[in-house]
């Protein structure tokens, strides 16, 4: 080869790597590559996060109030720049709150570094920037209007202000957090069911409702009212009526589950090991656990259609005597052997009568209004004991957001950011120091003169 040859070969090789480096740079304009390698994946939106911000169509805007030289606004900047990659129609406004206190009194800001979030003319004002804190902001801002979500009392139902281990405290305070209004109901006082309950729940009443109270709930059902109903295998559900026109029977007895046994549980301890169709758990990504359960049955020609939630296998059965020594299956003291359904869903277009304001004489018109039911054989799944436990808390938020109609929000819920400080006693934090200050300085200063000596024998 002669030397032109090698030239000429030389330059188009520089010219094609000249033009591979041209190429490489032109794609990186158009597409984009990221990883992620924190633990947990704390610079990448979880998916309950990126559901919700596709579920929200119009443009989010949030301002910062935050003075312009403070530390603060590069971990903002960092915590809003995850959640414009997923909806790029983000906008983040920083504001000096000491160059425009007018603003600081409009949006009621309290300090420094509080941020306002706003969606479709509605706002809210955060704490904190985490995705936990904004995605939760962000359901509460999707949906506009009171949806009431309605809790029976004053017949021992779980209460949602109780703390202790049976109440239902953390799960009305889950439900708040999601945007849902929660509010007790004694029909003793009140006599009426609020017309602007997006559910109605009874959980567990140890207790029978009086005539009337059952007439109510009953009528409420009728006029397409939504209702969650929890019914405990110790307490009589109660509420015929109600039952009768759903279609529904509750069965007297408990669920006993081999499949829990083996698993070193109690055999009355139910877990869900899958879920039949049902929107209310398409897609669900954990098991739920159910401590004590009683079991139902249902009619397909009572009006409604009806779905399957929560169901056994073959090898359960109702146990109708009591749970006391070595659990058998006896068809002949009246147990019923498995498959048992323990929850269903039950869905109908309801046709009510409203006012019409248009009509001169004051007639009503006819209307057709969704109506949704759940029924379930246990409440102790949503009780401060047992929220905490695999999906407990997952699913009753499903259950509530389905019956309140808001289909975009199932399955949305951020888990709390893993802890990333270390917390060590007191010992612990005496040897970090003895070690650092004296232990170590003294190994490499021996380690210095062990040195010196060898070399000095040399």
């Amino acid at each position: 080869m002669t030397k032109n040859q090698t030239l000429v070969q030389q330059v188009v090789s520089g010219l094609l790597f000249l033009a591979v480096l041209a190429m490489l740079g032109w794609l990186s304009t158009r597409h984009k590559l990221e990883l992620d390698w924190t633990a947990g994946n704390r610079n990448t939106l979880t998916e309950a996060s990126r559901k919700q911000l596709e579920a929200m169509p119009d443009p989010v805007k949030f301002l910062v109030f935050l003075y312009p030289r403070s530390e603060q606004r590069q971990a903002i900047e960092s915590d809003f720049e995850k959640f414009r990659r997923v909806k790029p129609d983000i906008a983040v406004e920083f504001v000096d709150p000491s160059a425009q206190p007018q603003k600081v009194r409009e949006y009621n800001i309290s300090r420094a570094g509080e941020v306002v979030v706003e969606y479709q003319g509605r706002r809210e004002n955060l704490s904190a920037t985490t995705e936990q804190a904004v995605t939760t902001a962000l359901q509460r801002l999707a949906y506009s209007g009171d949806r009431w979500v309605v809790f029976l009392e004053g017949h021992g139902e779980r209460g949602i202000e109780d703390n202790d281990q049976q109440g239902y405290a953390q799960f009305a305070g889950l439900l708040r957090d999601k945007g849902l209004k929660v509010r007790a109901l004694n029909l003793a006082q009140d006599r009426t069911i609020p017309d602007n309950t997006s559910a109605l729940v009874i959980a567990g009443p140890t207790r029978q409702l009086l005539e009337g109270e059952a007439r109510i709930v009953a009528e409420y059902v009728a006029k397409g009212g939504n209702l969650l109903w929890l019914a405990d295998p110790e307490n009589a559900p109660g509420m015929a009526p109600v039952a009768q026109a759903l279609g529904i029977a509750w069965q007297n007895g408990t669920a006993i589950l081999l499949e829990s046994a083996a698993l070193g549980l109690p055999p009355f301890v139910y877990i869900t090991a899958h879920y039949p169709p049902n929107p209310v758990t398409k897609d669900f990504p954990e098991n739920a656990l159910f401590p004590l359960v009683r079991t139902l049955t249902y009619k397909t020609d009572a009006g409604y259609t009806v779905q399957p939630l929560l169901t056994t296998s073959d090898q359960a059965w109702l146990e109708t005597g009591p749970l006391e020594g070595e659990l058998q299956m006896d068809q002949a003291k009246g147990d019923v052997q498995g498959p048992l359904t323990i929850g269903v869903t039950l869905t109908r277009d309801a046709k009510v009568k409203v006012d019409d304001p248009g009509s001169e004489s004051g007639a009503a018109k006819e209307e057709t209004r969704p109506q949704r039911v759940a029924a379930i054989g246990d409440s102790d799944f949503l009780s401060n004991a047992y929220l905490g436990q695999l999906g407990n808390s997952l699913l009753g938020l499903n259950l509530a957001q389905w019956l309140a109609s808001r289909d975009a929000q199932l399955n949305i819920d951020v888990p709390k950011a893993p802890d990333r400080d270390l917390v060590m006693p007191v010992w612990g934090l005496y040897s970090i120091y003895v070690g650092f200050a004296f232990l170590l300085p003294a190994l490499l200063l021996g380690f210095g003169v062990a040195r010196w000596a060898v070399r000095r024998r040399r």
